[in-house]
């Protein structure tokens, strides 16, 4: 399968904001697993707060115009570090390089040189793994509530 292509996503469009929100859920169910906590709060928001949320979309969008994967972040102050809100793969295409091709494209032609955070479950073990390879330093690990630990981690900076 080749490649996606990687673009802009415009959630004001209704099947782009619909594909985003069921990947999304889809992804975070999966980690829910992989961590044990299903209080996730992505898994619980609407079509409509994810639409209201201040945030900027890259989508890896496949050649039938399919979604394969995204990510997104809220647009950085000056100078200051970006921070990633969400990257999330349809789970049909774990493991086929997508949230690579997403964080190499964001590390290297959206943010070159700026520093970039991330947070994931800490159990999240190929999360964790992709973070590493892709070249972030691992921070401090936190409990924001009972029974959930995520790890951090910051690229460049």
């Amino acid at each position: 399968m080749p490649n996606p292509l990687l673009r802009p996503l415009d959630l004001g469009d209704e099947a782009t904001a619909v594909a985003v929100h069921r990947i999304g859920r889809a992804a975070y169910a999966v980690e829910a697993e992989l961590i044990g906590f299903d209080g996730i709060p992505a898994l619980g928001e609407s079509l409509a707060e994810l639409r209201g949320r201040p945030l900027r979309w890259l989508g890896a969008v496949e050649p039938d115009g399919a979604v394969a994967g995204f990510v997104a972040w809220e647009e950085p102050e000056a100078g200051g570090p970006v921070t990633l809100d969400r990257l999330c793969v349809d789970p049909s295409r774990f493991r086929g390089g997508t949230a690579s091709l997403l964080l190499r494209h964001v590390l290297g032609e959206l943010f070159p040189g700026r520093p970039v955070e991330v947070t994931t479950g800490a159990a999240n073990a190929p999360a964790v793994a992709l973070y590493e390879r892709l070249g972030f330093v691992r921070g401090a690990d936190f409990s924001p509530a009972p029974g959930l630990r995520m790890a951090s981690f910051r690229h460049g900076g």
